[in-house]
């Protein structure tokens, strides 16, 4: 399969033609054993060397199924997000009245607390890092973290901590130019950040709830895309860093609907990553003439064509009509394919089996294959 060379990471082999966000199912095994540590059944070493070993065989799977990319499927995580936050200084986790409202559904309960001012000292998803770059082998480390705007929008701020939001980012920007320096030195060299805080911008109600609290939308947009802009300015040269955008993943559901269309220049040409995945699965999304407004060469659109939350397998050739709609706004090279989101983005997972996660990806690894022949 054809790798992409990056115009400006000449000894980064990513973002692929064949992609996926990062979350996998959690095998029943590792579900069980997790159970057994809340219990007290099993000790926190017993537990990570279940962790351990099905992390490794999921390595293997990822790459017998064509993937050029490997991540650890969060394996380690019960959140996407609220567990990486948990290892900046402070803030620290707690249970809400309320989990959070999807389509539909309401999650668990859990929420983060920031008692201090957020700072990074080490974080114990370094290690986490280290494993998954240890068992590697060939194929490229993918690292996934929450972005920082992400914290910003769930976090639960105690009063008289910060006087601004302006405050709340330099903090955040000073972390996670921490965490990310830190993975760098421990060997990452692709990274992804997850930012579904922008959805909230992409309808009319999102905005209007925003300026219901008092926010104005375009000072908040622009003060997100700063968060991640300073972020990783200081980033060397052959990390490569993406951006993953979509509208929530829980239990197959999700929390917002609405083209890219009102934040189009922000996103494509106002954050100075290498790529972007977007998920482009259903109507929720829109259409691809945002796109258009791409003015950047060096700039990789994954295309999340492939949903992760069902089982049943796309049309392949509509999946290529697709790709070759989206080639009318951005050229055809500087595209790519994967699912539109992680198949667990929570330790409860999507709705459709093990066998039919792997058939999507392998999927995407044909349908790649044949569209960049």
């Amino acid at each position: 399969m054809e790798m992409i060379k990056s115009q400006d990471h000449t000894n980064v082999l990513a973002p692929f033609r064949a992609e996926h966000v990062g979350s996998f199912l959690r095998p029943e095994r590792l579900k069980k054993a997790r159970a057994q540590k809340e219990t007290g059944a099993i000790t926190t070493e017993q537990l990570r060397q279940i962790e351990n070993e099905e992390i490794t065989q999921l390595v293997v799977r990822q790459k017998e199924a064509g993937l050029k990319v490997v991540t650890d499927g969060e394996f380690r995580r019960s959140w996407w997000h609220f567990d990486f936050w948990e290892g900046f200084d402070g803030v620290e986790g707690y249970t809400p009245e309320k989990g959070l409202q999807f389509t539909g559904v309401e999650t668990r309960k859990r929420g983060l607390k920031v008692t201090d001012k957020i700072s990074f000292s080490d974080h114990y998803m370094i290690e986490h890092f280290k494993f998954l770059q240890s068992i590697a082998g060939d194929a490229v480390v993918k690292f996934a973290i929450p972005s920082p705007n992400m914290l910003y929008f769930r976090g639960d701020f105690q009063k008289g901590i910060y006087q601004s939001d302006e405050e709340i980012m330099d903090d955040l920007i000073i972390a996670y130019q921490g965490v990310i320096q830190s993975l760098y030195e421990e060997g990452c060299r692709y990274l992804q950040i997850d930012d579904t805080s922008w959805a909230i911008f992409f309808s009319k109600q999102g905005r209007e709830l925003m300026k219901g609290k008092g926010q104005d939308p375009e000072k908040i947009a622009n003060l997100c895309a700063r968060a991640i802009n300073e972020s990783i300015a200081n980033k060397p040269n052959d990390l490569l860093v993406t951006m993953h955008i979509c509208r929530g993943n829980y239990k197959s559901t999700y929390m917002a609907s609405g083209s890219y269309e009102a934040l189009s220049e922000i996103i494509f040409n106002g954050l100075n990553v290498d790529g972007l995945f977007l998920e482009f699965d259903d109507e929720r999304s829109g259409g691809f003439e945002p796109l258009r407004k791409i003015k950047r060469k060096d700039l990789y659109v994954v295309l999340g064509l492939i949903t992760s939350k069902f089982g049943e397998l796309e049309d392949k050739d509509l999946i290529k009509s697709r790709i070759k709609e989206a080639s009318k706004y951005v050229p055809l090279e500087q595209l790519c394919l994967s699912p539109q989101c992680g198949f667990a983005s929570t330790e409860d997972g999507n709705d459709l089996t093990e066998e039919q996660q792997w058939e999507k990806i392998r999927h995407v690894v044909k349908i790649a294959e044949d569209v960049w022949r």
